[in-house]
């Protein structure tokens, strides 16, 4: 696929999986929802039952930025399968009025409860993917 095709179906995803890197060096993997901001990918903390506001995947980015979103389609016929991932560089904010009206553009659940925050911004230097329509990764 090329970048502008891999941004387009990364684009029209409902979920993506974020993979940030424990401080023991171990990966970590969570679905998040997300909202795609040119080559910034925004993601927030919101209200949906957690134990803790403080969760593992802040502490992972400030630990090492590193991280890495992948979505996928997935079909029993197997000629339609893709996947597309971004790889950049992630920091965490306490609010992005921006990432918020993005995200509630999305996500309707957001409208009467928009997320709190932190946020995470994810800055892509690298867009890969592939589909089963086409060849290389």
């Amino acid at each position: 696929m090329t970048p502008a095709e891999v941004r387009r179906r990364f684009a029209t995803a409902r979920v993506a999986r974020l993979a940030t890197v424990r401080s023991s060096g171990a990966p970590h993997l969570v679905p998040v929802t997300f909202a795609l901001d040119g080559d910034r990918i925004v993601s927030a903390i919101d209200a949906k039952p957690k134990r803790t506001r403080r969760l593992a995947r802040l502490d992972n980015i400030v630990h090492e930025p590193r991280a890495c979103l992948l979505v996928d389609g997935w079909s029993e016929d197997w000629s339609q399968l893709w996947w597309a991932r971004a790889d950049g560089t992630a920091s965490v904010c306490d609010i992005d009025e921006r990432a918020v009206r993005l995200l509630q553009a999305r996500y309707p659940q957001y409208a009467d409860e928009p997320p709190a925050g932190p946020v995470v911004v994810v800055e892509v230097e690298h867009w890969s993917g592939w589909s089963a329509g086409s060849t290389g990764a």
